[in-house]
């Protein structure tokens, strides 16, 4: 599920997909994407790059044409791989940077950016 709080510039991403499933923030105020996998108890944060990420209407948007027509072909499909490396607790300077929302869906995880 996707629920897009335009007031907050804040999109929330929810898959429910047994041991596969996980939360996303995109927060577009702060510039940061956070997901959470459920599986591997850890979040990952990456800077939102706008080359490649859309914009939040854009996000809408393209939601509103896969639920309408099931499949769209669009250039704008969102991959993004991460690799272990060093993971840390975020502290009060982190969430300061990351912001509220991404703290809540992160805090007490081994963050990796």
């Amino acid at each position: 599920t996707m629920t897009i709080h335009n007031e907050k510039n804040i999109v929330e991403v929810h898959v429910r997909s047994g041991v596969y499933s996980s939360d996303t923030i995109f927060d577009y105020s702060r510039g940061y994407i956070a997901t959470r996998l459920l599986s591997r108890k850890a979040c990952f944060i990456m800077k939102i790059n706008k080359k490649y990420i859309p914009e939040l209407q854009e996000i809408g948007r393209l939601a509103f044409e896969r639920k309408t027509m099931k499949t769209v072909y669009s250039p704008n499909n969102v991959w993004a791989e991460f690799q272990s490396g060093h993971s840390f607790f975020g502290d009060i300077k982190d969430w300061i940077v990351y912001g509220r929302a991404i703290e809540q869906l992160c805090a007490g995880l081994p963050l990796y950016e």
